[in-house]
């Protein structure tokens, strides 16, 4: 059972997904602000681009802000046992 049928399912994932989006592309610009790309190519592996460093980074920021962002909308909803008292004996 949906928890609100009046907001669309694909409404929801956008919710979630375009916040985290606009997030990790600020978390991106701050953290290649201050860590040169061609290090951490050094680091990851040899011959690495500097974009790829960059997509990488993008998307290592993105899945964590999605996770942070849906994990947020789950604990939002009411939980079942809370809702109904407990029984005395």
């Amino acid at each position: 059972m949906e928890d609100n049928p009046t907001i669309p399912r694909v409404q929801r994932v956008i919710a979630v997904l375009w916040p985290s989006f606009l997030v990790a592309g600020a978390a991106t610009v701050m953290f290649f602000t201050a860590f040169d790309p061609h290090d951490l190519a050094d680091l990851l592996s040899r011959g690495a681009s500097s974009t790829a460093i960059y997509s990488i980074g993008f998307f290592f920021f993105w899945s964590l802000t999605v996770s942070a962002c849906a994990l947020s909308c789950y604990f939002q909803r009411p939980c079942d046992r809370a809702r109904t008292p407990a029984k005395r004996a």
